[in-house]
């Protein structure tokens, strides 16, 4: 148990980051399953437009530091690829 004033306020504060980061990261698995089902359906122009709005918000998640750089980098990449494969 925390005996200190400012450990007590550090397991406050990680509650809270842990709360935010966690959406932050469930909302860019959204996105990426919008990408997902499209490709899936075959709907090439809708996974195009998901792709699009999906970039954008991984890219977020970088700079927030939910993500790892190369790894957001690696999900763009993979589905893009994808999405051109359609076509």
């Amino acid at each position: 148990m925390a005996n200190t004033p400012q450990a007590r306020k550090r397991i406050r504060r990680n509650a809270r980051r842990a709360e935010v980061n966690g959406a932050r990261v469930s909302r860019i698995r959204t996105f990426i399953k919008r990408v997902e089902l499209a490709l899936e359906g075959g709907k090439k122009d809708e996974a195009f437009d998901a792709l699009k709005a999906a970039q954008p918000e991984i890219a977020r998640g970088v700079a927030k530091g939910v993500m790892h750089k190369n790894t957001a980098a690696r999900k763009i990449s993979r589905l893009a690829k994808r999405v051109k494969a359609l076509g």
